[in-house]
Protein backbone atom coordinates (compact mmCIF):
# COMPACT_ATOMS: atom_id res chain seq x y z
CA UNK A 1 0.00 0.00 0.00
CA UNK A 2 1.04 3.72 -0.99
CA UNK A 3 0.07 6.98 -0.35
CA UNK A 4 -3.63 5.56 0.58
CA UNK A 5 -4.93 1.89 0.10
CA UNK A 6 -3.89 0.90 -3.17
CA UNK A 7 -0.04 0.53 -4.76
CA UNK A 8 -1.35 -0.12 -8.69
CA UNK A 9 -3.05 3.49 -9.34
CA UNK A 10 -1.74 4.32 -12.96
CA UNK A 11 -2.93 6.96 -15.87
CA UNK A 12 -3.18 5.58 -19.02
CA UNK A 13 -5.42 6.14 -22.28
CA UNK A 14 -6.03 3.02 -23.10
CA UNK A 15 -7.31 2.10 -19.27
CA UNK A 16 -9.73 4.74 -19.33
CA UNK A 17 -11.09 3.41 -22.55
CA UNK A 18 -11.28 -0.01 -22.00
CA UNK A 19 -12.89 0.63 -18.90
CA UNK A 20 -15.56 2.36 -20.06
CA UNK A 21 -15.94 0.04 -23.30
CA UNK A 22 -15.89 -3.21 -21.38
CA UNK A 23 -18.53 -1.95 -18.59
CA UNK A 24 -21.14 -0.49 -21.36
CA UNK A 25 -20.86 3.30 -20.50
CA UNK A 26 -20.82 1.93 -16.59
CA UNK A 27 -17.26 1.67 -14.45
CA UNK A 28 -16.62 0.12 -10.94
CA UNK A 29 -15.00 2.00 -8.63
CA UNK A 30 -12.30 1.32 -5.79
CA UNK A 31 -13.41 1.71 -2.33
CA UNK A 32 -11.86 5.37 -1.34
CA UNK A 33 -11.48 5.50 2.65
CA UNK A 34 -10.56 8.25 4.49
CA UNK A 35 -9.32 9.01 8.12
CA UNK A 36 -10.04 12.12 10.01
CA UNK A 37 -7.40 13.04 13.10
CA UNK A 38 -10.73 14.63 14.87
CA UNK A 39 -13.26 11.81 14.86
CA UNK A 40 -13.67 8.18 16.38
CA UNK A 41 -14.71 5.67 13.60
CA UNK A 42 -18.07 4.08 14.19
CA UNK A 43 -17.06 1.08 12.55
CA UNK A 44 -19.84 0.71 10.19
CA UNK A 45 -18.81 1.26 7.13
CA UNK A 46 -18.13 -2.58 6.83
CA UNK A 47 -14.02 -2.24 7.03
CA UNK A 48 -12.60 -4.84 8.66
CA UNK A 49 -12.10 -4.36 12.85
CA UNK A 50 -8.56 -4.33 12.22
CA UNK A 51 -8.40 -1.75 9.54
CA UNK A 52 -9.78 1.39 10.89
CA UNK A 53 -6.62 2.47 11.99
CA UNK A 54 -4.19 1.80 9.18
CA UNK A 55 -2.18 4.77 8.72
CA UNK A 56 -0.93 5.37 13.03
CA UNK A 57 -2.31 7.72 15.10
CA UNK A 58 -1.22 10.58 13.94
CA UNK A 59 -3.57 9.89 11.03
CA UNK A 60 -7.10 9.19 12.92
CA UNK A 61 -8.97 6.65 12.58
CA UNK A 62 -11.00 5.42 9.36
CA UNK A 63 -14.71 7.44 9.13
CA UNK A 64 -15.16 8.12 5.96
CA UNK A 65 -15.78 6.59 2.69
CA UNK A 66 -15.88 8.68 -0.44
CA UNK A 67 -18.28 7.93 -3.53
CA UNK A 68 -17.41 9.08 -7.32
CA UNK A 69 -15.12 11.80 -5.80
CA UNK A 70 -13.04 13.84 -8.30
CA UNK A 71 -11.18 15.50 -5.87
CA UNK A 72 -8.73 14.71 -3.09
CA UNK A 73 -8.83 15.06 0.79
CA UNK A 74 -7.06 17.87 2.48
CA UNK A 75 -5.74 16.50 5.94
CA UNK A 76 -3.04 18.29 6.24
CA UNK A 77 0.88 17.92 5.13
CA UNK A 78 0.44 13.99 5.92
CA UNK A 79 -2.51 13.27 3.53
CA UNK A 80 -1.78 10.73 0.42
CA UNK A 81 -1.23 11.36 -3.17
CA UNK A 82 -4.69 9.92 -3.40
CA UNK A 83 -6.79 10.02 -0.35
CA UNK A 84 -10.20 10.49 -0.80
CA UNK A 85 -9.74 10.10 -4.92
CA UNK A 86 -12.07 7.66 -6.33
CA UNK A 87 -10.23 5.15 -8.48
CA UNK A 88 -11.80 3.23 -11.62
CA UNK A 89 -10.49 -0.28 -11.99
CA UNK A 90 -9.52 -1.35 -15.54
CA UNK A 91 -10.83 -4.66 -16.55
CA UNK A 92 -6.94 -5.93 -17.44
CA UNK A 93 -5.75 -4.75 -14.26
CA UNK A 94 -4.80 -1.25 -12.07
CA UNK A 95 -6.95 1.30 -11.13
CA UNK A 96 -7.37 4.71 -12.95
CA UNK A 97 -7.86 8.40 -10.82
CA UNK A 98 -11.50 9.61 -11.23
CA UNK A 99 -10.61 13.03 -11.79
CA UNK A 100 -8.38 11.91 -14.82
CA UNK A 101 -10.82 9.78 -16.12
CA UNK A 102 -13.56 12.16 -16.63
CA UNK A 103 -11.34 14.84 -17.92
CA UNK A 104 -10.17 12.15 -20.67
CA UNK A 105 -14.31 11.19 -21.76
CA UNK A 106 -15.50 14.29 -20.86
CA UNK A 107 -18.87 14.79 -21.89
CA UNK A 108 -19.13 11.07 -22.85
CA UNK A 109 -19.19 10.37 -18.92
CA UNK A 110 -21.06 13.07 -16.97
CA UNK A 111 -23.00 14.57 -20.06
CA UNK A 112 -21.94 17.60 -22.15
CA UNK A 113 -24.29 20.04 -19.79
CA UNK A 114 -22.36 19.35 -16.49
CA UNK A 115 -19.12 19.21 -18.47
CA UNK A 116 -19.52 22.65 -20.61
CA UNK A 117 -20.31 24.43 -17.22
CA UNK A 118 -18.53 22.75 -14.33
CA UNK A 119 -15.42 21.27 -16.70
CA UNK A 120 -15.20 18.38 -14.16
CA UNK A 121 -17.90 16.18 -12.16
CA UNK A 122 -18.88 18.83 -9.60
CA UNK A 123 -19.97 16.52 -6.93
CA UNK A 124 -18.96 13.71 -4.40
CA UNK A 125 -20.96 12.08 -1.68
CA UNK A 126 -19.88 10.05 1.13
CA UNK A 127 -20.16 7.66 4.37
CA UNK A 128 -19.74 9.66 7.37
CA UNK A 129 -19.31 6.89 10.60
CA UNK A 130 -18.54 8.84 13.39
CA UNK A 131 -18.92 7.20 17.17
CA UNK A 132 -20.19 10.33 18.50
CA UNK A 133 -20.99 13.77 17.21
CA UNK A 134 -18.73 15.81 15.04
CA UNK A 135 -17.91 19.04 16.31
CA UNK A 136 -19.79 21.81 15.24
CA UNK A 137 -19.25 23.62 11.82
CA UNK A 138 -19.76 25.10 8.80
CA UNK A 139 -18.57 24.76 5.43
CA UNK A 140 -17.96 27.88 2.97
CA UNK A 141 -20.20 29.93 0.90
CA UNK A 142 -18.92 30.52 -2.45
CA UNK A 143 -17.79 33.79 -1.55
CA UNK A 144 -15.78 33.02 1.24
CA UNK A 145 -14.53 29.75 -0.10
CA UNK A 146 -12.92 32.04 -3.29
CA UNK A 147 -11.17 33.98 -0.79
CA UNK A 148 -9.00 30.80 -0.61
CA UNK A 149 -9.33 29.37 -3.80
CA UNK A 150 -11.82 26.85 -3.41
CA UNK A 151 -15.77 26.58 -4.13
CA UNK A 152 -18.31 26.40 -1.60
CA UNK A 153 -20.01 23.18 0.21
CA UNK A 154 -23.07 22.74 0.60
CA UNK A 155 -23.85 18.91 1.59
CA UNK A 156 -27.15 17.05 2.55
CA UNK A 157 -27.74 14.14 4.74
CA UNK A 158 -29.36 11.02 4.55
CA UNK A 159 -29.48 7.90 7.37
CA UNK A 160 -29.87 5.16 5.92
CA UNK A 161 -31.21 1.70 7.97
CA UNK A 162 -28.67 -0.44 5.93
CA UNK A 163 -25.43 1.31 6.96
CA UNK A 164 -26.89 1.76 10.89
CA UNK A 165 -26.99 -1.35 13.38
CA UNK A 166 -26.55 1.37 15.89
CA UNK A 167 -26.61 4.95 16.39
CA UNK A 168 -23.49 5.92 18.27
CA UNK A 169 -23.48 7.74 21.31
CA UNK A 170 -25.30 10.80 20.64
CA UNK A 171 -28.00 10.37 17.64
CA UNK A 172 -28.66 13.86 17.62
CA UNK A 173 -27.83 16.47 15.28
CA UNK A 174 -27.15 20.19 16.35
CA UNK A 175 -28.04 22.25 13.01
CA UNK A 176 -28.49 25.95 12.71
CA UNK A 177 -29.09 28.20 15.67
CA UNK A 178 -32.30 29.03 17.53
CA UNK A 179 -34.10 32.42 16.03
CA UNK A 180 -33.43 34.83 19.09
CA UNK A 181 -29.48 34.57 18.71
CA UNK A 182 -27.67 37.48 17.97
CA UNK A 183 -23.84 37.81 16.37
CA UNK A 184 -22.54 39.13 19.34
CA UNK A 185 -23.39 35.91 21.63
CA UNK A 186 -21.48 33.64 18.60
CA UNK A 187 -18.80 35.77 18.48
CA UNK A 188 -18.49 35.09 22.37
CA UNK A 189 -18.45 31.00 22.13
CA UNK A 190 -16.08 31.10 19.44
CA UNK A 191 -13.66 33.54 21.64
CA UNK A 192 -13.92 30.64 24.09
CA UNK A 193 -11.57 28.72 22.09
CA UNK A 194 -8.58 31.14 23.69
CA UNK A 195 -10.05 29.99 27.01
CA UNK A 196 -9.47 26.09 26.42
CA UNK A 197 -11.94 23.34 27.49
CA UNK A 198 -15.93 23.63 25.60
CA UNK A 199 -17.17 26.98 24.26
CA UNK A 200 -20.46 25.20 24.46
CA UNK A 201 -21.30 26.65 21.04
CA UNK A 202 -24.02 24.15 20.89
CA UNK A 203 -26.20 25.68 23.56
CA UNK A 204 -26.93 28.13 20.74
CA UNK A 205 -28.66 25.70 18.53
CA UNK A 206 -31.27 23.14 18.38
CA UNK A 207 -30.71 19.12 18.36
CA UNK A 208 -32.81 16.90 16.39
CA UNK A 209 -33.52 13.82 16.93
CA UNK A 210 -32.18 11.31 13.88
CA UNK A 211 -34.93 9.82 11.69
CA UNK A 212 -33.14 6.62 9.72
CA UNK A 213 -35.16 6.68 6.24
CA UNK A 214 -34.89 10.87 5.98
CA UNK A 215 -32.32 13.51 5.92
CA UNK A 216 -31.59 16.83 6.05
CA UNK A 217 -30.64 20.18 3.53
CA UNK A 218 -27.39 21.64 5.04
CA UNK A 219 -26.23 24.40 2.71
CA UNK A 220 -23.02 26.43 2.69
CA UNK A 221 -22.87 29.35 6.02
CA UNK A 222 -25.45 26.94 7.97
CA UNK A 223 -24.01 25.67 11.11
CA UNK A 224 -24.01 21.89 11.94
CA UNK A 225 -22.93 19.00 14.26
CA UNK A 226 -23.87 15.81 12.65
CA UNK A 227 -25.24 13.23 14.86
CA UNK A 228 -23.09 9.98 15.83
CA UNK A 229 -24.99 8.21 12.95
CA UNK A 230 -23.69 6.48 9.41
CA UNK A 231 -24.75 9.12 7.07
CA UNK A 232 -24.85 9.52 3.65
CA UNK A 233 -23.68 12.60 2.02
CA UNK A 234 -24.09 13.99 -0.83
CA UNK A 235 -22.30 17.72 -1.31
CA UNK A 236 -20.00 19.65 -3.76
CA UNK A 237 -16.95 18.71 -4.72
CA UNK A 238 -14.56 20.15 -1.91
CA UNK A 239 -13.21 19.65 1.71
CA UNK A 240 -13.35 23.82 3.49
CA UNK A 241 -14.41 23.85 6.93
CA UNK A 242 -14.22 25.94 9.86
CA UNK A 243 -14.64 24.15 13.16
CA UNK A 244 -16.57 26.77 15.75
CA UNK A 245 -16.80 23.44 18.64
CA UNK A 246 -13.40 23.82 21.14
CA UNK A 247 -14.16 20.74 22.51
CA UNK A 248 -15.92 17.68 20.61
CA UNK A 249 -15.59 13.94 20.72
CA UNK A 250 -14.16 14.00 24.27
CA UNK A 251 -11.03 15.99 23.68
CA UNK A 252 -10.50 19.66 22.24
CA UNK A 253 -10.74 20.37 18.82
CA UNK A 254 -7.48 22.43 17.75
CA UNK A 255 -7.95 25.87 17.45
CA UNK A 256 -6.35 25.63 13.61
CA UNK A 257 -9.16 24.18 12.86
CA UNK A 258 -11.36 27.36 13.32
CA UNK A 259 -8.86 29.23 11.07
CA UNK A 260 -8.03 26.03 8.45
CA UNK A 261 -9.83 28.05 5.33
CA UNK A 262 -9.62 31.16 6.36
CA UNK A 263 -7.14 33.85 4.19
CA UNK A 264 -3.89 34.14 6.67
CA UNK A 265 -4.94 37.94 6.90
CA UNK A 266 -7.93 37.22 8.57
CA UNK A 267 -6.49 34.55 11.23
CA UNK A 268 -7.76 35.94 15.23
CA UNK A 269 -10.30 37.68 13.58
CA UNK A 270 -13.63 36.40 14.93
CA UNK A 271 -16.04 38.64 13.39
CA UNK A 272 -14.72 37.25 9.84
CA UNK A 273 -15.75 33.53 11.55
CA UNK A 274 -19.44 35.23 12.04
CA UNK A 275 -19.66 36.34 8.50
CA UNK A 276 -19.37 32.90 7.29
CA UNK A 277 -22.61 32.27 8.45
CA UNK A 278 -25.42 32.36 6.38
CA UNK A 279 -27.55 34.27 9.31
CA UNK A 280 -31.31 34.08 7.95
CA UNK A 281 -30.94 30.26 6.84
CA UNK A 282 -29.29 29.72 10.20
CA UNK A 283 -32.30 31.45 12.40
CA UNK A 284 -34.93 30.75 10.01
CA UNK A 285 -37.91 29.80 12.29
CA UNK A 286 -39.50 27.28 9.69
CA UNK A 287 -35.73 25.44 9.27
CA UNK A 288 -37.50 21.98 9.71
CA UNK A 289 -39.85 22.98 6.89
CA UNK A 290 -37.22 24.51 4.44
CA UNK A 291 -34.48 22.02 5.78
CA UNK A 292 -35.88 18.28 6.53
CA UNK A 293 -36.38 15.91 3.84
CA UNK A 294 -38.46 13.10 4.08
CA UNK A 295 -38.24 10.81 0.51
CA UNK A 296 -41.17 10.73 -1.87
CA UNK A 297 -41.39 8.44 -4.82
CA UNK A 298 -40.16 9.23 -8.53
CA UNK A 299 -42.40 9.57 -11.18
CA UNK A 300 -41.24 6.28 -13.06
CA UNK A 301 -41.67 4.16 -9.99
CA UNK A 302 -45.14 5.55 -9.76
CA UNK A 303 -45.80 4.93 -12.69
CA UNK A 304 -44.62 1.49 -13.00
CA UNK A 305 -47.15 0.69 -9.98
CA UNK A 306 -44.24 -0.29 -7.31
CA UNK A 307 -44.69 -3.88 -7.15
CA UNK A 308 -41.85 -4.89 -8.64
CA UNK A 309 -39.15 -2.40 -7.20
CA UNK A 310 -39.46 1.17 -5.92
CA UNK A 311 -37.59 4.07 -6.00
CA UNK A 312 -37.47 7.41 -4.05
CA UNK A 313 -35.96 10.85 -3.83
CA UNK A 314 -33.79 11.21 -0.85
CA UNK A 315 -31.93 14.31 -1.43
CA UNK A 316 -33.55 16.95 -3.34
CA UNK A 317 -33.65 20.56 -1.86
CA UNK A 318 -30.46 21.39 -3.44
CA UNK A 319 -29.58 22.39 -7.03
CA UNK A 320 -25.93 20.99 -6.61
CA UNK A 321 -26.97 17.88 -6.55
CA UNK A 322 -29.61 14.97 -5.49
CA UNK A 323 -29.95 11.37 -4.74
CA UNK A 324 -32.36 9.09 -5.38
CA UNK A 325 -33.06 5.16 -3.27
CA UNK A 326 -33.86 2.75 -5.42
CA UNK A 327 -35.00 -1.13 -3.74
CA UNK A 328 -35.41 -4.10 -6.10
CA UNK A 329 -37.77 -6.29 -4.89
CA UNK A 330 -35.76 -10.44 -4.51
CA UNK A 331 -35.87 -12.25 -8.42
CA UNK A 332 -36.94 -9.06 -10.00
CA UNK A 333 -35.44 -7.65 -13.25
CA UNK A 334 -36.03 -4.28 -14.08
CA UNK A 335 -34.81 -1.43 -16.27
CA UNK A 336 -34.57 1.77 -14.74
CA UNK A 337 -33.71 5.53 -16.91
CA UNK A 338 -32.04 8.06 -15.69
CA UNK A 339 -31.79 12.06 -17.31
CA UNK A 340 -27.80 12.94 -15.94
CA UNK A 341 -25.31 10.62 -14.97
CA UNK A 342 -24.61 9.12 -11.61
CA UNK A 343 -22.37 7.25 -9.19
CA UNK A 344 -23.55 4.75 -7.38
CA UNK A 345 -23.33 2.41 -4.18
CA UNK A 346 -25.03 -0.83 -2.98
CA UNK A 347 -25.93 -1.11 0.38
CA UNK A 348 -27.95 -4.49 0.36
CA UNK A 349 -28.15 -7.45 -1.37
CA UNK A 350 -26.88 -8.65 -4.67
CA UNK A 351 -27.12 -9.12 -8.52
CA UNK A 352 -26.33 -7.80 -11.75
CA UNK A 353 -26.06 -4.08 -12.88
CA UNK A 354 -25.83 -3.78 -16.92
CA UNK A 355 -22.73 -6.51 -17.41
CA UNK A 356 -21.40 -6.07 -13.77
CA UNK A 357 -21.88 -8.21 -10.97
CA UNK A 358 -23.07 -6.18 -7.81
CA UNK A 359 -22.85 -7.21 -4.17
CA UNK A 360 -23.19 -4.99 -0.99
CA UNK A 361 -19.91 -5.48 1.03
CA UNK A 362 -19.53 -7.73 4.07
CA UNK A 363 -16.44 -6.71 5.23
CA UNK A 364 -13.90 -4.80 3.39
CA UNK A 365 -9.96 -4.87 4.21
CA UNK A 366 -8.24 -1.95 3.82
CA UNK A 367 -6.37 -1.97 0.52
CA UNK A 368 -9.16 -5.02 -1.24
CA UNK A 369 -11.80 -4.14 -3.89
CA UNK A 370 -15.33 -4.45 -3.47
CA UNK A 371 -18.40 -5.07 -5.87
CA UNK A 372 -20.68 -2.21 -4.46
CA UNK A 373 -19.53 0.69 -6.23
CA UNK A 374 -20.25 2.16 -9.76
CA UNK A 375 -20.40 5.06 -11.91
CA UNK A 376 -22.98 5.01 -14.78
CA UNK A 377 -22.26 7.67 -18.03
CA UNK A 378 -24.94 9.61 -19.07
CA UNK A 379 -25.16 7.81 -22.30
CA UNK A 380 -25.88 4.68 -20.33
CA UNK A 381 -28.47 6.53 -17.68
CA UNK A 382 -30.73 7.50 -20.28
CA UNK A 383 -30.15 3.75 -22.54
CA UNK A 384 -31.54 2.48 -19.47
CA UNK A 385 -29.69 -0.02 -16.82
CA UNK A 386 -31.16 -3.28 -16.43
CA UNK A 387 -30.61 -4.58 -12.48
CA UNK A 388 -31.19 -7.73 -11.17
CA UNK A 389 -31.66 -9.08 -7.86
CA UNK A 390 -30.39 -12.59 -7.88
CA UNK A 391 -31.58 -12.72 -4.09
CA UNK A 392 -34.47 -14.88 -3.36
CA UNK A 393 -34.83 -13.08 -0.20
CA UNK A 394 -33.61 -10.00 0.10
CA UNK A 395 -34.35 -6.50 -1.50
CA UNK A 396 -31.51 -5.10 -3.01
CA UNK A 397 -30.88 -1.44 -2.49
CA UNK A 398 -28.70 0.94 -4.58
CA UNK A 399 -28.44 4.44 -2.91
CA UNK A 400 -27.85 7.07 -6.41
CA UNK A 401 -25.89 10.55 -6.25
CA UNK A 402 -26.37 12.96 -9.09
CA UNK A 403 -24.66 15.99 -9.98
CA UNK A 404 -25.98 19.82 -10.08
CA UNK A 405 -29.58 20.52 -11.60
CA UNK A 406 -30.83 16.98 -12.20
CA UNK A 407 -33.32 17.94 -15.32
CA UNK A 408 -35.32 15.02 -13.87
CA UNK A 409 -35.89 16.50 -10.08
CA UNK A 410 -35.98 20.01 -11.95
CA UNK A 411 -39.58 18.10 -13.39
CA UNK A 412 -41.07 17.82 -10.24
CA UNK A 413 -41.03 21.46 -9.29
Amino acid sequence: MIDGAYETVVSRASGMDRALDAGQGIVRLAPAWVPRAFCTPGRRIRLHPDDYFPLGQTRGGIDERWLASAIRADNGPLTGANEGLSLVVDPEGGLLPFDEFVDHHKGEVIGDRLWNEHGKWPMYSKFFDNQQALPFHVHHRDQHAALVDKPGKPEAYYYPPQMNNHLGDQPISFLGLQPEVTREEVKEKLLGFRKGGDNRITDLAHGYRTQLGTGWDVPGGVLHAPASVCTYEPQAACDVLCMCESWSNNREVPEELLWKDVPADRHGDFDFIVELLDWEKNIDPFFVTNRFMRPFPTVQSRSDGESRYWEKWIVFRSTYFSAKELTVKPGENITITDTDAYGLIVVQGHGILGNHEIAAATLIRYGQLSQDEFFVSEGAARAGVTITNQSETSDLVILKHFGPDNAELASHA
